[in-house]
């Protein structure tokens, strides 16, 4: 089976890469970072401007979101590795609507035993009204899920 972990370079979803590396028993871990066109994320927020935008591509066919996205998810993998995970490989995926059900789509491909997150991302505002990735995830990935709450601080 495989682990998949969401990442999306917040201090909670490398908090959750680091726990899942240090206290699960080794398995094959995905790390996901979701990606979206800068356009396409505007799209989706609801005081979004009411004229259609096109995304660009660079040269090598790339959106630099999607590069921005594949850095990530290798970012994740190197934190994983660094917390004692072997088996890691990452993973940028294009989101074709809400970044959960990204998530979700993926777990249900890999066939995740487990699916890792954070507690809070960086979703920002578009979070604040669709509520919580994590929260999400939970209720509709169909399979465990962890949601690693972010480190105590120090009083």
């Amino acid at each position: 089976m495989t682990v998949l972990i969401a990442f999306d370079g917040s201090d909670d979803s490398q908090t959750a890469i680091e726990y899942a590396a240090k206290h699960l028993q080794p398995e094959p871990i995905v790390i996901l970072s979701v990606w979206e066109p800068l356009l396409t994320q505007i799209t989706w927020a609801p005081l979004a401007a009411g004229v259609p935008l096109a995304a660009e591509q660079g040269d090598d066919g790339k959106f630099e979101e999607e590069k921005q996205a594949e850095a990530l998810a290798r970012k994740g993998a190197e934190l994983a590795e660094a917390a004692g995970a072997t088996q890691v490989t990452p993973r940028a995926e294009r989101g074709g609507g809400p970044v959960w059900a990204a998530i979700v789509d993926v777990a249900e491909e890999l066939d995740a035993s487990l699916v890792v997150t954070g507690s809070r991302g960086l979703a920002g505002a578009r979070s604040m009204i669709l509520g919580s990735v994590s929260t999400r995830v939970l209720h509709h990935a169909g399979r465990p899920v962890l949601v690693v709450p972010p480190p105590k601080k120090d009083d």
